[in-house]
């Protein structure tokens, strides 16, 4: 397959998963790597490939806002 065909299908599904996740910024790398996972699994390009489609279009969110540590300050 012709590497600028494979990109440009993987930058179209890491801005997929960038809407579907809220458009949260910050998470390109993270977009990018999953879609690049996806899209080489779709052509049978990984070694060990994840069939199940449950776990190729999961998109993990991070929580909204601040999160506190559970250590207390003295």
């Amino acid at each position: 397959m012709d590497r600028k065909v494979l990109e440009e299908e993987i930058r179209l599904v890491a801005y997929e998963l960038y809407i579907k996740s809220g458009c949260i910024p910050g998470r390109d790398l993270d977009n990018w790597l999953e879609a690049e996972r996806m899209v080489l699994a779709k052509y049978g390009m990984l070694s060990q490939e994840k069939t199940s489609e449950e776990e190729t279009s999961q998109v993990e969110e991070k929580p909204k806002g601040k999160t506190r540590s559970r250590r207390r300050r003295k």
